[in-house]
């Protein structure tokens, strides 16, 4: 099967195409691709012919939920004439070196032509120590409808000369396990809060690093998301704020000024769910009925050392809730104790509590070399001022592409 294309100007890299069972609600299906020695260096997006375009199979609007395209780490070897592809339980243990940096994100509702600004460029081929990538799709198919051919893709349309910096994305946010993700049902607002402390930025490769646009990623039941950026333990303005999330109109939303973080920054992210639709507990995972806290921010230049900051409620925290003394904590017994839970009003009140108070572990870095910190709780910090308003709105949820 045929899964790209180029010529003198773009790259093409499809998901696959041959007929595939959609019988199941849920389907990852992952390819891994060869950059294909291309001798230009970056892959840059602008208006006519340096930019990125998702091409969702117009017969298959319906099923495809997101497309992410991501680096595999620098040291993965594959036959190149016999690359992985399949369903991802199938071949997880292949493809678990390409578990890594964002290159590319699409997810439904969202601009299918996306530039870049002119400062920078996504890079690939030349130097560019990445040589293999791994494409993600993931089809919802509530209707479990059989036989489903899909030909989906991206386009990189390639620049003609190399553009200042290159392009990076970060993740933040929480895990995406039931371990970082609880929320009770019939609840019209839950909060899950995340943190990136001082000791994972104080190390960044570079002195300074330039923010440029916003990806905010929740399931169905997310109302709002908010990354802030923390200086000297002080809000000094929101990274993003997506106050209204729509998760039918998921958009990378360029930031109406770029902002930069220094190493030894802290960040927050935040996201608020409702689930007052819902009967059964909603935990954190890849179906479209689980949730997810993902914030994606574009930036320049690129880290070498970091790439992700992901926070989950630690061991002890569940061992102490569920007055559990084992000697080796068991995190799908866990999960079946969570679906188990009965809910009052009162329980819910002492849920949200036990969330604000639980100690967190944070995974940070890069593929290959992540490091765990623990914290004892969500650090304390200066909020920003009800006066602020304005720098609240000025990095809203407004589309700016």
């Amino acid at each position: 099967m045929q899964r790209s294309s180029q010529d003198q100007k773009t790259i093409r890299w499809y998901a696959f195409d041959r007929e595939t069972l959609f019988s199941r609600l849920t389907l990852y299906f992952l390819t891994i691709h060869f950059r294909n020695h291309h001798n230009t260096k970056h892959a840059t997006l602008d208006v006519s012919i340096e930019k990125r375009k998702t091409i969702v199979d117009p017969n298959n609007r319906d099923i495809v939920h997101h497309l992410v395209l991501s680096e595999c780490n620098p040291t993965a070897v594959f036959d190149d004439n016999n690359l992985p592809d399949g369903i991802c339980d199938d071949v997880i243990e292949s493809i678990f070196p390409c578990i890594a940096s964002i290159a590319s994100v699409w997810a439904v509702g969202g601009d299918e032509i996306v530039e870049y600004p002119e400062i920078g460029g996504y890079p690939i081929g030349g130097d560019f120590e990445i040589k293999y990538y791994m494409f993600q799709m993931h089809y919802d198919n509530p209707k479990l409808i059989p036989n489903r051919r899909d030909n989906s893709g991206v386009r990189f349309y390639l620049g003609k000369e190399l553009r200042q910096y290159e392009f990076g994305y970060l993740t933040l946010g929480a895990d995406i396990t039931h371990s970082a993700i609880a929320i009770p049902p019939e609840t019209d607002r839950f909060i899950l809060d995340s943190y990136c402390p001082a000791e994972v930025t104080q190390n960044f490769s570079e002195p300074i690093i330039t923010v440029l646009a916003a990806f905010p990623h929740t399931h169905l039941q997310g109302l709002s998301m908010w990354t802030k950026l923390i200086r000297n333990k002080k809000v000094t303005e929101y990274l993003f704020n997506a106050e209204a999330y729509n998760f039918n109109y998921q958009f990378e939303n360029l930031l109406p000024k770029p902002i930069e973080l220094y190493p030894g920054d802290e960040i927050a992210t935040r996201c608020i769910y409702s689930t007052t639709n819902k009967a059964d507990i909603t935990l954190g995972g890849e179906r479209t009925k689980d949730e997810m806290c993902l914030h994606y921010f574009l930036y320049y230049p690129r880290l070498k050392n970091f790439y992700t900051c992901l926070s989950f409620n630690s061991q002890e925290a569940w061992e102490k809730v569920m007055n559990s003394s084992e000697s080796t904590f068991d995190y799908a017994k866990l999960g079946k104790w969570l679906k188990e839970l009965k809910w009052t009003q009162e329980s819910v009140v002492q849920w949200q509590k036990f969330f604000n108070d639980a100690p967190r572990s944070i995974v940070a870095g890069v593929a290959g070399n992540f490091k765990l910190i623990n914290l004892p709780k969500i650090p304390e910090y200066e909020d920003l001022k009800s006066e602020e308003c304005k720098t609240r709105i000025s990095n809203s949820a407004i589309r700016q592409r």
